[in-house]
């Protein structure tokens, strides 16, 4: 197993590993990689859907989208360039924020990618937390926010009324490394709990652009085969949408967390 750190901020890159073949000594040092660098990228895989599906299962229950999942595998979802007028994902997120106990981790399994382009963004929220100044972090370490898939269910032909909806804490504490990390995101955080929509507008969208700060980011660029998850607790991610029409084709899959707290 060779690896390589992404980029300061996080992310590693992992080569000479087969997952459907690792043993549990070796799927231990991935996951301790993965809690040390948040994301990694597993070069070089060969996966049915059946075989994607039986590697995210050994980190966890899979939790199923609300609103897409493929017919034969409703566990997966799978991800094709729909045109960049019509892309969902341009925006800063953390996925399914809106339900009570969000995913812990997210895979994606790249089948086609643009020859150039297309890559995924992350930007690390720990750090994130970090750099707000003392008087910002008793602010929000005092906040919890609403998050509703409401416009989701919209774009999917849902009715928003009976979106999913949950409140969560500004800043959660990761269950497994103790780190105090942002928790909003501009995809589904509506306000927070005692504020109406218009106080919240402020500061939610200061919260949303520091976290987005470069010196906080990493970027992948796919190539076919590659493997890539990443811890949904703690990072934002943006799927970049510069490659045109170029096919871009990706099976996706979530793993249960706990609760936000």
């Amino acid at each position: 197993m060779r690896v390589q750190r992404m980029s300061a901020p996080l992310g590693a890159i992992i080569d000479g590993v087969d997952v459907r073949r690792l043993g549990e000594a070796e799927f231990a040092d991935i996951r301790a990689l993965f809690q040390e660098h948040q994301v990694l990228a597993l070069r070089g895989q060969t996966l049915t859907p059946q075989e994607q599906l039986a590697f995210g299962q050994r980190w966890g229950e899979l939790v199923r989208h609300p609103y897409a999942g493929m017919k034969a595998y409703p566990d997966l979802i799978e991800l094709k360039n729909p045109g960049k007028a019509r892309d969902i994902n341009q925006h800063w997120h953390s996925d399914m924020t809106y339900n009570r106990a969000p995913p812990k981790l997210t895979m994606l399994y790249a089948l086609e990618t643009p020859g150039i382009g297309g890559d995924t963004a992350f930007a690390n929220q720990a750090l994130a937390y970090a750099e707000l100044s003392e008087g910002l972090r008793r602010v929000v370490d005092g906040l919890r926010a609403v998050h509703s898939a409401e416009g989701l269910a919209g774009q999917y032909g849902a009715d928003p009324g009976q979106a999913p909806r949950a409140e969560h804490p500004v800043v959660r504490t990761h269950d497994e490394t103790g780190q105090r990390a942002l928790y909003v995101c501009r995809a589904f955080t509506r306000r927070f709990v005692g504020w109406t929509r218009e106080e919240s507008a402020g500061l939610l969208e200061y919260l949303f652009q520091h976290g987005a700060r470069p010196e906080f980011q990493a970027r992948h660029s796919w190539r076919p085969g590659d493997l890539v998850l990443w811890d949904n607790r703690c990072l934002l991610h943006f799927a970049v949408h510069d490659h045109g029409d170029a096919p871009r084709r990706i099976h996706r899959l979530q793993v249960a967390g706990p609760a936000p707290a």
